[in-house]
C-alpha cells in the first residue's frame, strides 16, 4: 500500500503537495476505510482549476514510463513554469509486506527520466541520476543481482532503471522491489467527458468480451435509474457489439446512444467488477467520478469502492454531500489548496466526532485552509 507520495514542480505545483497514508486518527466509525494501518479510501475537494485532476495525472505519472504507455501528445504544461529547478520530481512511499520501498525520480518532460533513486528497508539499493554520472550509487545492486550488467552506458540505453533492473533479476513473487513494481502499475479512470470519448468505447468492447458481467451490470445500471434493456448483438458486419435492446426491432448501439453518465457508469462497473475479482494491490484513481451523477448515485460508488479491500481507492469531487461521516471519515477526507493537501481532522482544531455534520462545517468556514 501506498504510505506516503510527494509531488514538486509539476504543472501547477511548484510547492511540495505530500499525502501522508499513514496519518490515521482513532476513530472507531467506517474502518473499511483503513487497510493494514494506512488511509485506504480517501476523497478530495477542492475549488475548480486548484488541481485535483493534475494530483490524480501526478499520483499516476509513474504508470508513463513503467508501463512504456505513450502520451497521446505532447505536453507542453507537465513542468511548473514557477519553480527553481528544471525537473518535476515524484516520490512514493510504499509499505508491502512488512516491507518499505522508497522510489525517487525526477523527469525534464512527459517521457523523460532523468533521476531515479530505490531505497528498500532505509537500505539504498541504487541512484542513476543521468545528468551527473559521477553520482551514480549501485552498490545496492551487487548483492541484489551481481550477474546484472551494471555500466551506466546500459543504464542510458533505457528509458528507466527500475524496468531495467526488474526485467533483468530473477526475482521471487515476494520480493519487495517486485511487489512495489507491481503496485506501481497503478489504476486510473478519468469520468470526465472528453476522457471517456477516447476510452468509452475501449470499456464497451471490454464488456462485450465478458459477457458474464452483463446481468450485474444490468441491475447496477437500472438500481441507477437507467433501466433500458442491454444485449450484446451482432452488427451488420457481424462483429459483436454493446446495444440498447429495449425495442428488439430497432436496437441502438449503446457506443452511439449511451450518455456520458451512462458511459461512464459503465467504465466504473467494469474497472470495479476487475478489481472485485482480482487479488491484486494498487491504487483506484477516480478523477471527477460523479460529475453526472444525482448524490445518491455517487454515494452508492463510494460505498461499492469501500469495499474492494486490497485498492487505496483515491476519488476528486466538488460534491459536498459526500463530506459525510456515515459515508468517510474526517481523517479520510482531504481539501486540496495553492499551499497543500490538508485532511479535515488537521484542518481544525475543533476535536470531529461521528456526531458532526461535516459538510455544514466546511460551508460554515470552520477548516483552516
Amino acid at each position: 500500500m501506498l504510505k506516503l507520495f510527494e509531488v514538486s514542480g509539476y504543472k501547477n505545483f511548484d510547492k511540495k503537495i505530500t499525502l501522508d497514508f499513514s496519518d490515521v486518527h482513532d476513530y472507531q466509525f467506517n474502518t473499511e476505510c483503513i487497510n493494514d494501518g494506512l488511509l485506504g479510501k480517501i476523497l478530495i475537494y477542492g475549488k475548480n482549476a486548484i488541481g485535483k485532476s493534475n494530483f490524480c495525472k501526478a499520483l499516476h505519472d509513474v504508470y508513463q514510463h513503467i508501463q512504456y504507455a505513450q502520451p497521446d501528445e505532447y505536453d507542453p504544461t507537465y513542468l511548473n513554469v514557477d519553480s527553481k529547478n528544471d525537473y518535476a520530481e515524484f516520490r512514493y512511499v510504499l509499505w508491502l509486506d512488512k516491507h518499505t520501498v522508497e522510489y525517487t525520480y525526477r523527469k525534464t518532460a512527459y517521457k523523460k527520466l532523468v533521476y531515479e533513486k530505490v531505497i528498500i528497508n532505509d537500505k539504498l539499493l541504487f541512484v542513476v541520476d543521468k545528468r551527473n554520472p559521477q553520482d551514480m550509487q549501485i552498490a545496492g545492486l551487487e548483492e541484489l543481482a551481481p550477474s546484472l550488467n551494471k555500466s551506466f552506458a546500459d543504464f542510458e540505453q533505457v528509458d528507466c532503471a527500475l524496468n531495467y533492473v526488474v526485467a533483468n533479476t530473477p526475482l521471487n513473487y515476494l520480493d519487495p522491489l517486485k511487489q512495489a513494481y507491481d503496485f506501481l502499475r497503478l489504476s486510473y479512470l478519468d469520468c470526465t467527458s472528453e476522457s471517456l470519448k477516447r476510452t468509452g468505447r475501449f470499456f464497451s468492447a471490454q464488456i462485450v468480451d465478458h459477457p458474464e458481467i452483463l446481468p450485474a451490470l444490468q441491475e447496477f445500471l437500472c438500481a441507477a435509474g437507467i433501466c433500458d434493456t442491454l444485449a450484446i448483438l451482432e452488427d451488420p458486419t457481424g462483429k459483436k457489439k454493446l446495444y440498447f435492446n429495449t425495442n428488439p426491432e430497432k436496437p441502438l448501439l449503446f457506443d452511439d446512444a449511451a450518455s456520458t453518465g451512462t458511459k461512464a457508469l459503465c467504465t466504473f462497473f467494469y474497472m470495479y467488477s476487475f478489481l472485485s475479482e482480482s487479488e491484486l494491490t494498487g491504487t483506484f484513481i477516480l478523477d471527477e467520478f460523479d460529475a453526472y451523477y444525482h448524490y445518491e448515485l455517487s454515494e452508492n460508488i463510494v460505498r461499492m469502492s469501500k469495499s474492494l479491500k486490497n485498492m487505496q481507492v483515491i476519488f476528486t469531487t466538488h460534491n459536498t454531500t459526500l463530506m459525510s461521516n456515515d459515508l468517510m471519515r474526517p481523517d479520510c477526507l482531504f481539501i486540496l489548496t495553492k499551499d497543500g493537501l490538508t485532511s479535515l481532522v488537521n484542518a481544525t482544531t475543533r476535536e470531529l466526532r461521528e456526531g458532526h455534520n461535516l459538510a455544514k462545517l466546511y460551508m460554515g468556514g470552520d477548516f483552516n485552509v
